[in-house]
């Protein structure tokens, strides 16, 4: 299946340049008013984008999308015949962002009936179930669950949200560590948290203020890092203090809609933090996360929690194979709609 995006003017022109190029069986998939590309784009100027797919030899295609923001091509492998409704299907997913490879698994996972409906159940319970290798929503927690990032995505209030969502249901004894002298207010903000939720809270500035902090806490430790690169000489004897002690993860934050080019730009300045997991923040302020996860799934990095809104704790959730599916697929009727 050969997926090509096309953009022209009109909506007549779009279709009549498909029909060109992929020939007169094409099948439009969507139509969609969009900011023209390049200075035209950046002057108001708007033209129709047409997704359209055709059935080609089987081959490995590469399908340049001009409008993605790190102009990552589309990828379909076809190793097997597809019937018309698996074609169809598979096109759709990737419209709606899936990778090819990722997109035929899937469809491969459901029954010719359950392509020819393609309901949006079925698509999400064959979605999961093939995530369902990399979950990362379990349950127990390292005796220090480190959280890094970028600034501004969430990482105090990720910690804060999980914090009180033990306290509260599980009623597991923790404390609260916050490594984060940078960012005027970071200390006060999870000091207050701490306070309401009545848990240990200390501070540390330095690599000895950690260890100590760490040493002290008698369960398990969060532990607020600031929004800089490990490399950054001035945090980097902090973040040797998790290289040097035992049950340690980390958690890579991340906002929903991280670009596929800036999901590897971070993943590479974290690395030497080695993060095992990744939260995904600020899902309702995303068209899409499908970018950030391709880039995960890719990696191998799963995903621990998912993060809507500022509500603590309502808006944040484990990220189940349900859950992240349905979040994947942009499903508000489903599991992920309790976010809100």
């Amino acid at each position: 299946m050969h997926v090509k995006r096309l953009f022209r003017p009109t909506v007549r022109e779009a279709l009549a340049a498909a029909r060109q190029e992929l020939g007169p069986g094409a099948l439009v998939l969507s139509t969609e008013l969009v900011p023209a590309p390049g200075w035209r784009g950046w002057m108001g100027q708007r033209v129709v984008r047409l997704t359209a797919a055709a059935e080609r030899p089987e081959t490995d295609e590469i399908i340049p999308d001009l409008m993605s923001e790190d102009r990552s091509p589309v990828t379909v492998r076809r190793h097997s015949p597809l019937s018309g409704a698996q074609a169809g299907l598979v096109a759709r997913l990737q419209a709606a962002g899936l990778s090819g490879p990722l997109a035929e698994t899937v469809v491969s996972r459901m029954t010719p009936s359950e392509c020819r409906v393609a309901s949006d159940g079925a698509v999400r319970r064959a979605l999961a179930a093939e995530i369902e290798t990399t979950r990362g929503d379990d349950e127990a927690f390292a005796r220090v669950e480190v959280f890094v990032g970028p600034p501004g995505v969430g990482k105090t209030t990720t910690i804060a949200k999980i914090a009180a969502q033990e306290r509260a249901g599980n009623g597991r004894p923790l404390g609260l560590v916050s490594a984060d002298a940078f960012r005027a207010g970071a200390i006060e903000q999870l000091r207050c948290y701490a306070s309401v939720m009545r848990v240990p809270f200390r501070v540390a500035r330095s690599a000895s203020e950690l260890n100590d902090a760490l040493d002290a806490t008698r369960s398990t430790a969060f532990v607020d890092t600031a929004g800089r690169s490990p490399a950054d000489a001035s945090i980097a004897d902090l973040f040797d203090v998790f290289e040097h002690r035992r049950d340690v993860r980390t958690h890579l934050v991340m906002a929903a809609d991280t670009t596929a080019s800036g999901a590897r730009r971070i993943l590479d300045r974290y690395a030497a933090v080695k993060p095992s997991r990744v939260v995904i923040t600020k899902l309702d302020e995303a068209e899409s996360v499908m970018p950030l996860f391709n880039v995960l799934r890719e990696k191998g990095l799963p995903v621990s929690y998912l993060a809507t809104g500022q509500r603590v704790p309502e808006d944040l959730k484990r990220a189940t194979p349900a859950l992240l599916a349905s979040a994947l697929l942009n499903d508000s009727t489903a599991e992920v709609a309790a976010c809100h």
